[in-house]
């Protein structure tokens, strides 16, 4: 059964679309057939975090016009040949597309693809509306501060509003050191204020903006961190039961033990 995803926040910068694409490949890596849609007219990056920035011909706004069909538009991974772009216009503005066009194409995409990942633009404006008509489910991406735990909120009271009912959590960016000092929120925390299940904590790791640079997303290295939280948070979309990982504090005991092999 085909589903499409929504990936939202309320506050930009907090890897809604790095989560996206690591999203995408992952499913790929165990042979789903995946599209991801960027809905971010006038600013998008997807093609930049996958790489395939210099592949784009066509884009969302040529398919909802009816200037070339779907299948035309899509990018197809360098690597993955399952995984599939349908990149948005960097000229237009989101109101080129409206919610009833991407239902629209979303039908289609759901008689041939397993999964149809939609990377929502951030804030409640016009480019969410559209972004969230077609999901079945939707994932709020936020980061363990309060701004942004006060804005997924305020999307969470959105998509309520949708009558989106499907809503998961990832939190994004974890600091364990500043966790345990109390100078950022931890996961009980953000549990009382948004009260929705989280399927995916990931901790801050270097890696992920080298990453981006190459347009290599992460997703299952098991040298980074996120890396395999992100393939954690692929391995429960498919219905596996995976224990949140542990984040192991980076002081100087820690790094001590490691330099002694204890």
């Amino acid at each position: 059964m085909s589903e499409v995803i929504v990936v939202t926040s309320g506050k930009g910068g907090v890897g809604k679309t790095t989560t996206t694409a690591n999203l995408g490949v992952g499913l790929a890596q165990r042979g789903k057939s995946v599209v991801l849609i960027d809905t971010d007219t006038g600013l998008r990056n997807l093609d930049l975090l996958l790489g395939l920035e210099n592949r784009i011909m066509y884009d969302l706004v040529d398919v909802t016009e009816g200037r070339v069909p779907y299948k035309k538009a899509l990018v197809r991974h360098k690597k993955y040949e399952s995984l599939f772009l349908l990149p948005t216009s960097q000229i237009k503005d989101k109101s080129a597309v409206n919610p009833a066009q991407l239902m629209v194409l979303c039908d289609e995409l759901r008689k041939e693809y397993d999964y149809v990942i939609i990377d929502c633009p951030a804030g409640i404006e016009q480019g969410f509306k559209t972004a969230i008509a077609a999901a079945d489910r939707a994932i709020v991406v936020t980061m363990p501060e309060v701004s942004a735990v006060r804005d997924a909120d305020k999307i969470i009271g959105e998509l309520g509003r949708a009558e989106k009912d499907n809503i998961s959590l990832i939190v994004n960016r974890i600091r364990p050191q500043m966790v345990e000092s109390g100078d950022m929120m931890d996961m009980s925390d953000i549990d009382d204020i948004l009260s929705i299940k989280c399927i995916g904590q990931i901790p801050d790791d270097e890696m992920v903006v080298t990453s981006a640079n190459r347009g290599e997303p992460l997703v299952g290295n098991p040298k980074s961190q996120a890396g395999i939280a992100y393939d954690n948070i692929v391995r429960r979309l498919l219905g596996e039961d995976v224990p949140f990982m542990t984040f192991a504090k980076d002081g100087f005991f820690s790094r001590l033990k490691k330099a002694l092999g204890i």
